[in-house]
């Protein structure tokens, strides 16, 4: 998988469209919208102090992201910190605070929905809830799962794109401090199992398309619980069209998920976004698990709404697909060189250093971009390091979330429709 996995769920239940995908042109869609997510934005020290001391700021950290968040409807995140300058303490380990700089690098680079439902939302207690909830309100982007009390926490958020509303929905599974205490104060949204559903059904009864956002699972486990599965077949059941997990800070499965002949897209974890985690990970000292929390994955989703034969209309789960993500991080780089820790694009990174690796073992192009050969030697080694890093994660990655998506194309029709 060189390039990013991205598979079209045909159309089921004898749609015309689904008929004309196999032996003619398809009826363009009616309203499309595209959806881009990623998993935990952690806020380390190392993130802070890599942000701090490289130009562009945290834009930066994740350049090669920006045109795929921005060139979305709708960019996804799990914001895992506060970000309360003025209310909270300085942020320190398993106690997170993000700087004020943070939500407009958000906006900036093309997030929509940040989910504020974590066991962080209060590492710095509810004074800190809302500041953070003031200033991702001041950026114009939309947080699900708390709110400045209760009902602002549980209220649905629909957000419309090209015609097609989009619900909202935001639980947490796990609390490190639960501040929960009076509906009138900053709340943080449970997961409560029956509200949930409830919320889920009057969701569906007001979008077109439903997406849920939990916080659960178990950390740096690679496959959900029991718990977990029986929780996302009833979210499905009432009405949940995509179901975004996260906290593991490892990957786990993606899965189509057929309920009641509802189906829909759960993703089980997304990993971590970006962080300091596995930063001495070296992929010729540690084996290949010693890198998992830098692995993670961007997961693209498409919903069109499409006329049915009988002239109605139906909004479907057209394609689903995923980028996979590696952070790069120089812990142990020699006094005075700057902290760096950047999220890249698997597939391009490892066609740019074939590219590299090319030139540099051509014996007329090496020459040219390094003279030195004992240089050049050492800048071979140094890509041939990089490429096989790349090519180990991009088939781990793979070995988790690919085995999914080739069981949906297996299926030769498969579709999300309600």
């Amino acid at each position: 998988m060189g390039r990013a996995v991205r598979l079209c769920l045909l159309l089921a239940f004898g749609f015309g469209a689904c008929l004309a995908r196999s032996g003619g042109d398809p009826q363009p869609p009616l309203a499309t919208v595209r959806l881009v997510a990623v998993g935990d934005i952690l806020m380390h020290q190392d993130v802070k102090a890599a942000e701090a001391q490289t130009a562009g700021g945290f834009p930066a950290l994740w350049a090669d992201l920006v045109p795929l968040f921005q060139g979305a409807d709708l960019a996804f995140g799990n914001l895992e910190t506060p970000v309360a300058p003025t209310s909270g303490r300085p942020g320190r380990p398993f106690q997170f605070n993000a700087p004020a700089d943070l939500p407009a690098a958000l906006r900036a680079s093309g997030f929509t929905v940040l989910s504020t439902a974590n066991n962080h939302a209060f590492d710095q207690g509810r004074k800190g809830v809302a500041e953070t909830l003031a200033r991702l309100r001041q950026e114009k982007l939309t947080a699900i799962g708390s709110g400045e009390d209760r009902p602002h926490a549980e209220a649905l958020q629909i957000l419309e794109r090209n015609g097609l509303k989009v619900a909202f929905l935001g639980f947490t599974d796990i609390f490190n401090l639960n501040l929960d205490r009076k509906a009138t104060e900053p709340w943080v949204r449970p997961l409560d199992l029956e509200p949930a559903l409830t919320a889920v059904r009057e969701a569906r009864s007001r979008a077109d398309i439903v997406v849920v956002s939990i916080h659960w699972g178990n950390e740096y486990q690679h496959m959900p619980t029991k718990r977990q599965r029986d929780i996302a077949r009833k979210l499905v059941a009432a009405g949940c069209d995509l179901l975004l997990g996260h906290h593991p800070h490892v990957l786990q499965p993606i899965e189509l998920m057929t309920v009641n002949g509802r189906r829909a897209l759960v993703a089980y974890s997304l990993g971590n976004f970006i962080s300091n985690q596995d930063r001495m990970y070296r992929a010729d000292l540690f084996p290949v698990a010693g890198g998992d929390n830098r692995d993670g994955a961007a997961l693209e989703v498409t919903f069109e709404r499409r006329r049915t034969p009988d002239g109605s209309e139906a909004v479907v789960l057209a394609h689903a697909g995923f980028e996979p993500l590696w952070t790069e991080n120089n812990w142990g780089a020699k006094q005075g060189v700057p902290r760096q820790i950047r999220v890249i694009r698997v597939a391009a990174a490892e066609a740019q250093a074939r590219v590299a690796l090319d030139r540099l073992e051509d014996p007329l192009e090496g020459p040219k971009a390094v003279p030195d050969p004992q240089a050049r030697r050492a800048a071979i080694l140094s890509e041939q390091e990089v490429l096989r890093t790349l090519i180990l994660r991009r088939r781990r990655i793979a070995g988790i979330l690919g085995s999914a998506f080739e069981d949906l194309n297996a299926g030769g029709t498969t579709a999300a429709t309600h």
